[in-house]
C-alpha cells in the first residue's frame, strides 16, 4: 500500500513544483527572464538575450517569415500587395513625371548629395538625401546601437531584443530584397528615361555579373530601402506597442522617403506594395520571436504538456509537466 502511495505523490509533486517554479518565472524577473506589462494588460516574457541571436535566429525566421508570407489569415495582405503592384505598373511613368513636378515646387533636388565625414560618416547635403538616408542600413544599425546601450546599461531585455532584432531584420531584409530583384530585373527610372523605355523593361534572372556591371538596368523592384526601413520599423513598434508616436512618425518617415525616392527617379511607385508586405512580415516574424504572451488579466497563458517517466530507488515514475 505504501508504495502505491508514494508512486502516487511522485507525479502529482512534479506538477505542483512545476507549476509553482513557472508561475514565479511570470511574477518576478530572473537573470534568465524579465515581465513587461502593457497598459492593455497582456503581459510579456522576454528571455535574456544572446549576444549572437541575431545570426542563430536568422535562418528559422526566414522560414517562419516565408510561411507568414502565404498564411490563411494573411491573404487579404497578399492578394492586396498583387493588386497594387499591378495597377500601379500601368501609371508608373505618369506617377514619376508628376512626382518630380511637385518636388520642383516644393523647392526638391533630384539628386540626393552627401558630404562624408570622419572618413565614413554621411552627411546629408539636402533634405532629399537626408530622407533618403533614413531607409539606409546604417540607420537599422545606429538604433541597434542605441538600443543595444539603454538595454545594458538598464539591464533591459527588451530593449536588448530590440536591437538584436534590429539587426536582424536588416539581415533578412537584405536577403528577401536582394533576392527579388535578382528574379525581377526591373530597370529602375533613372536608367530608363536614359534609355528611352517608359515604366522601364523588365529583364528577369540577369547574371550575377550583368547585375554588378550595371545594376539600375535590374534593381528597381521592391525598394530594399523601403523593406528595409518598414522591417526595423516594426520590430520597434512590436515591441513597444503602449507608445503611440512610433507609427505615425514612422509611416510619415517611410512616405516622406518614399516621395523622395521616386521624385529622384531612383523607383517606381509600383516597386513600394511588395516592399512595404516583406518589410511588414519580416519585422513581425522576428520581433515575436523573442517574447512571449501572458494574459494576466486570467492569469493564464498558453501552455505545454510533457509526460516524463523514470526509475529510482525501485520505484517506478510517472509525472506531468507544465510549461507555461
Amino acid at each position: 500500500m505504501m508504495k502505491k502511495i508514494k508512486l502516487l505523490l511522485v507525479p502529482v509533486s512534479m506538477l505542483v513544483f512545476s507549476q509553482q517554479r513557472d508561475t514565479l518565472i511570470l511574477k518576478e524577473d530572473t537573470e534568465k527572464f524579465q515581465k513587461f506589462i502593457l497598459k492593455d494588460g497582456t503581459v510579456r516574457i522576454y528571455s535574456k538575450p544572446r549576444l549572437f541571436d541575431f545570426v542563430t535566429k536568422a535562418p528559422r525566421n526566414f522560414v517562419e517569415t516565408n510561411k507568414n508570407f502565404v498564411a490563411g489569415d494573411h491573404a487579404w495582405y497578399l492578394a492586396g500587395t498583387v493588386a497594387a503592384t499591378a495597377f500601379f505598373v500601368t501609371a508608373d511613368q505618369n506617377l514619376t513625371d508628376h512626382s518630380r513636378i511637385f518636388a520642383d515646387k516644393l523647392g526638391m533636388d533630384k539628386d540626393n548629395t552627401y558630404r562624408t565625414a570622419a572618413g565614413f560618416i554621411k552627411v546629408p547635403q539636402n533634405i532629399g538625401a537626408a530622407l533618403y538616408l533614413v531607409g539606409n542600413g546604417s540607420t537599422s544599425v545606429l538604433l541597434g546601437i542605441g538600443f543595444a546601450s539603454y538595454g545594458l546599461i538598464n539591464n533591459d531585455y527588451r530593449a536588448q531584443a530590440t536591437a538584436s532584432g534590429l539587426v536582424e531584420s536588416l539581415i533578412l531584409s537584405g536577403v528577401f530584397s536582394q533576392t527579388i530583384k535578382r528574379v525581377t530585373g526591373r530597370e529602375s527610372p533613372s536608367a530608363a528615361i536614359e534609355n528611352n523605355h517608359p515604366g522601364g523593361h523588365w529583364n528577369p534572372f540577369p547574371s550575377f555579373s550583368a547585375f554588378a556591371k550595371n545594376t539600375p538596368l535590374y534593381d528597381a523592384m521592391p525598394s530594399g530601402h523601403l523593406t528595409t526601413f518598414m522591417s526595423a520599423l516594426t520590430v520597434i513598434a512590436d515591441n513597444y506597442p503602449d507608445v503611440k508616436w512610433i507609427k505615425p512618425v514612422g509611416y510619415t518617415l517611410a512616405g516622406a522617403m518614399s516621395f523622395q525616392m521616386m521624385q529622384s527617379r531612383l523607383h517606381w511607385f509600383s516597386d513600394y506594395p511588395l516592399a512595404l508586405f516583406m518589410g511588414y512580415f519580416i519585422g513581425k516574424t522576428i520581433s515575436k520571436s523573442r517574447y512571449t504572451v501572458f494574459n494576466e488579466k486570467n492569469g493564464r497563458a498558453a501552455y505545454k504538456m510533457d509526460f516524463t517517466a523514470s526509475q529510482s530507488m525501485g520505484y517506478r515514475m510517472v509525472g506531468v509537466k507544465l510549461s507555461f
